[in-house]
């Protein structure tokens, strides 16, 4: 049914504790921020609405309620290229050492080791955030075209198929972007713009491979956070209960918080795990074929721009002095 092993995933896991409580850290502040400075500002809503009626007072706290959880996803905005190239990335680095069966330095936290390997690769967020995002849009053009194979067929109803197929594939390739990453720091290139490229190109030309393991995987990580969700609607209750003003939408928003933070710091890396060795087992000994390269470039603006990037990042520097070359 799918190609990775579950029991080499979660050994991973384990061996990779540093960076999973590191997650756990990060991801359930970022909840508990947003349970805070939401709880603030529902304060003040309440507070400003004993300057009227109850429904005056109702209106106005749920408006501060909405205004604090607003203003911390703002400030959560400016902040996701850092969590990407701290967490995300630090974690993928110290993956890819053990899906290959390297030590770990020894003298070295984990932690420490990964963010010296991502600097390495990538000199700042901002790099390594551009090209997530022009990973992410390549990657979406590949499952458009899945979606665009289907409706050329002649079945009754295919046309609904496969929006919801595309919809499903979607949410299902929200792990494949890190594995690309992973990709570009297992080849120690010094262009990571053009290790990106080549794992997309690899990516494409086994899509039906990663994709059937990209859905398994999604199946098990949003099953498991549903029944995340279902456990802390209680305690999430209980926040919204000691709310003045009881901010009745709080308990669904809070306990979704709760599922995605146990999403993001235990079963998204669980997933790259679990990818990581189905990608780098599958394009053991393959060639970009140049097919696909030609494929992509056609279909994505965003796979354009990253082959432009990546052969200028090989072009050799220019002289100083004016910029002149020998002849």
């Amino acid at each position: 049914m799918w190609d990775f092993s579950i029991g080499r995933a979660l050994t991973m896991m384990v061996r990779t504790m540093p960076f999973i409580l590191l997650r756990l850290a990060v991801y359930f502040g970022i909840t508990l921020g947003y349970i805070l400075v939401t709880g603030t500002g529902a304060g003040i809503g309440y507070g400003v609405g004993g300057f009227g009626d109850e429904g005056f007072r109702a209106t106005s706290t749920f408006w501060g309620g909405a205004i604090g959880f607003g203003l911390f996803g703002a400030i959560m905005y400016w902040v996701r290229e850092y969590i990407l190239y701290i967490v995300k990335a630090g974690h993928v680095a110290v993956l890819v050492q053990l899906v290959d069966g390297n030590p770990m330095p020894e003298g070295k936290s984990q932690v420490s080791h990964a963010t010296d390997v991502v600097k390495n690769r990538f000199a700042q967020t901002s790099v390594l955030f551009a090209l997530d995002q022009l990973i992410k849009g390549v990657i979406g053009a590949i499952t458009g075209l899945v979606r665009g194979i289907l409706t050329i067929l002649p079945i009754p109803g295919v046309n609904q198929l496969a929006g919801i197929l595309h919809a499903f594939l979607r949410v299902a390739v929200g792990f494949i972007d890190e594995v690309i990453l992973a990709h570009a720091i297992r080849t120690h290139s010094n262009n990571s713009w053009a290790s990106a490229k080549n794992a997309l190109i690899l990516y494409g030309q086994n899509y039906k491979v990663m994709l059937k393991n990209a859905a398994w995987l999604a199946i098990f990580v949003y099953s498991l956070s549903f029944v995340v969700f279902l456990v802390m609607l209680a305690p999430a209750a209980l926040v919204v209960y000691l709310m003045p003003g009881a901010w009745a939408a709080g308990g669904i928003v809070f306990a979704l918080l709760f599922a995605w933070a146990v999403k993001a710091a235990v079963l998204e890396p669980f997933a790259i795990a679990c990818l990581m060795q189905v990608f780098f087992k599958t394009i053991e000994g393959q060639q970009p074929d140049p097919e696909w390269d030609a494929r992509l470039e056609q279909m994505s603006a965003k796979y354009r721009k990253l082959k432009q990037r990546a052969l200028g990042a090989e072009q050799p520097p220019e002289p100083e002095g004016g910029g002149l070359r020998p002849a």
